[in-house]
């Protein structure tokens, strides 16, 4: 038998399996580990991943808490809580000796309790109360990636945790995570922001001099532009804010250092489809330029069959040959009179040819047997799959093995993809995660995702 193409084809192209194995448990289970962030493209897993890690962790032993930046609040379903705020929740129903806490960052109180920190009293309340800092706390392009980054800080400052897993912000680009600290950093350091803390460093009768000479034509431009109103609530807001730009600064500056802290470990999420790896690819070589701390990817939602031996090609064909059976296919009985050459160049048709049968059965007007009304058949045609159970048995069967080569054919998809992937980037070490019928929505099955990331399969059967 010649051997099945796709086989001889699947059989030359390299498997994932030749790439390094991530080992879950050691990472968790290192007390030098204090940080896992689990970053990528959205829709990957990130949410899930995160807190699969986290109570793996918990249940091994350690003091955990996971922060997660999804407004989906899937996390705090999953663990059993009724809601997720700024301040850590201990999660009921773990195993083990550990402990696991969640939290949900809020964006706008993470940034005032920053401004409370940096501020006096009074000058802070003034802050909080000024309407373009409210807009600004809310809804700042950055503002949630920097607020992810500085609860982060704040939560490894008070060093009550063995171990901290984030989840990092859904968006368009797994960058912006890595970038938010300084693009903050600039827009506090940014020309207008300089032009308009002018007034307040000079002071006295020299900063209204400034104001009323140097700054006129800007602010009536840009009063034109904003609104007379915003204006002034952004020079209000700029002049509180003066004394606390250092201290955004200098805190965007140490959170980015402890990313590259030793402590940290980068896990980059993906599913096995050519988008998200694409943007897997582009983050694992961003994280090596800015000295981050990969340790691996988590490939979630991998497929897999029990019966990858039969191939889409060969699948496709029985199916065919079930669902339109050809000549060849047809009962040995009237082979003889297929291939006699009696028949050939004959008017008469085979069936005219046939005798009569002897066994004193009726016939037709014709000649012909009558049908009988007891046969399985009863006259009716090869599709009748009500009077022909055989016939519906191979039409189910058809239409499993069309299920099977779809399956298959997604298989060689996702293998080739990750080929991809790990041909560009071998030196990242590949775990993978079983594609699942359901969410995941109990503690449960998170136990289930940490047990399979755990099990350091690189390739499925």
């Amino acid at each position: 038998m010649s051997p099945d193409p796709a086989e001889a084809q699947d059989a030359a192209r390299p498997h994932l399996s030749a790439a390094r194995v991530l080992d879950i448990d050691p990472l968790l289970d290192d007390p030098k580990t204090r940080i896992v962030v689990c970053c990528g493209s959205g829709g990957v897993g990130k949410t899930t991943t995160a807190a699969a890690l986290g109570l793996r962790a918990a249940e091994r032993g350690r003091k955990v808490v996971v922060l997660t930046i999804d407004p989906a609040r899937r996390l705090a379903q999953s663990m059993g809580i009724d809601s997720l705020d700024n301040v850590p929740r201990r999660v009921k129903g773990t195993e083990g000796e550990g402990e696991l806490h969640a939290m949900m960052l809020d964006m706008k109180r993470t940034f005032d309790e920053v401004v409370e920190a940096h501020a006096d009293p009074e000058r802070a309340a003034a802050i909080l109360a000024n309407p373009f800092y409210q807009s600004l706390s809310a809804g700042f392009a950055g503002t949630q990636e920097y607020m992810a980054m500085e609860k982060l800080g704040q939560l490894r400052a008070r060093d009550e945790w063995d171990l901290i897993v984030v989840d990092t912000p859904p968006s368009r680009s797994a960058l912006d995570f890595l970038d938010a600290p300084k693009r903050l950093g600039s827009f506090l350091d940014g020309r207008l922001i300089r032009l308009l803390t002018a007034p307040a460093k000079l002071g006295g009768r020299a900063g209204m001099a400034f104001l009323n000479v140097g700054m006129s034509m800007m602010t009536g431009t840009l009063g034109k532009l904003l609104g007379g109103q915003l204006l002034k609530d952004v020079q209000t807001f700029v002049a509180a804010m003066d004394t606390t730009f250092g201290g955004f600064r200098t805190r965007a500056d140490a959170t980015y250092k402890l990313l590259q802290a030793p402590g940290t470990a980068f896990l980059v999420v993906a599913a096995p489809e050519r988008d998200a790896l694409r943007e897997a690819a582009y983050f694992v070589e961003r994280l090596a330029a800015e000295d981050m701390p990969l340790v691996g990817l988590v490939l979630n939602r991998v497929h897999g069959s029990s019966a990858g031996r039969l191939s889409a090609e060969r699948a496709l064909a029985a199916a065919e040959n079930l669902e339109e059976p050809r000549i060849v296919d047809q009962g040995g009985g009237k082979a003889g009179l297929r291939n006699s050459p009696d028949t050939y160049g004959s008017s008469e048709s085979p069936a005219s040819a046939t005798p009569a049968p002897d066994d004193g059965s009726p016939a037709s007007d014709d000649g012909s047997p009558a049908v009988d009304s007891g046969s399985p058949n009863n006259g009716s045609p090869a599709g009748d799959t009500e009077a022909d159970p055989e016939r519906s048995v191979d039409q189910l069967t058809a239409g499993l093995l069309r299920l099977h080569a779809e399956r298959m054919q997604l298989l060689s998809r996702e293998q080739r993809t990750r080929d991809r992937f790990t041909a560009r980037h071998p030196e990242v070490a590949v775990v993978e995660v079983p594609a699942l019928p359901g969410d995941v929505h109990d503690l449960t099955g998170l136990r289930d995702i940490g047990d399979r990331l755990a099990a350091g399969r690189t390739e499925l059967s």
